[in-house]
């Protein structure tokens, strides 16, 4: 028979020194992202002016949150979590609506070193260079609102997850799915839709 514990059950596994930090991660949230929930230290912040927390945003420890441009955007909608070592990257626009979870080491990114969808029109000039010289293909990621990512998904450039979508564990997204869309594997692939 399955468990079901409360938010209040988990409460209670914080160590005294994990209150302490929570404690200081509580009052950094308050002193810079007053309108954020709890920013847990440490995380990195790369252009961090590109970035905009919604209401409640709540994460994790050791997370990278990355714009790569001036242009490139980072937009979190209301009520967002984000659990620990996820890596968010822009270099145009990555999206997250309101009410979405992501589990912990989610990989998210809007761009790849070269353009690799179609390998009859790839330039094979590029292809010839190292990848870190290689022109960036960007292409915009959009997860609408109550979207649950689970653990250690790789989601790439130019897919968009309809609103309550849930991907499973270990996926990786190639190609956008529709609202209410349960995927899984590698590549991900709909394995049901919820409505």
């Amino acid at each position: 028979m399955a468990s079901v514990f409360s938010v209040k059950d988990l409460r209670s596994v914080y160590s005294p020194c994990e209150v302490i930090w929570l404690a200081f991660c509580t009052l950094f949230t308050f002193l810079f992202y007053r309108h954020c929930r709890l920013i847990r230290l440490p995380i990195i912040l790369r252009r961090s002016k590109n970035i905009y927390f919604g209401d409640r945003f709540t994460c994790g420890y050791n997370n990278r949150i990355e714009v790569f441009s001036d242009v490139g955007l980072i937009r979190f909608g209301s009520d967002v979590q984000i659990n620990d070592m996820c890596h968010i990257t822009s270099l145009e626009s990555v999206c997250i609506g309101d009410n979405v979870m992501i589990a912990s080491r989610v990989f998210i990114s809007d761009h790849n070193h070269g353009f690799y969808k179609d390998p009859g029109r790839s330039d094979l000039t590029q292809i010839s260079l190292p990848p870190r010289l290689r022109d960036c293909h960007c292409d915009p990621v959009v997860i609408e609102d109550m979207v649950w990512i689970g653990e250690g998904v790789c989601i790439l450039p130019g897919v968009t997850l309809g609103m309550g979508c849930i991907v499973g564990a270990g996926s990786v997204v190639t190609k956008s799915f529709p609202p209410y869309s349960v995927c899984v594997g590698n590549p991900a692939k709909l394995l049901y839709k919820l409505a």
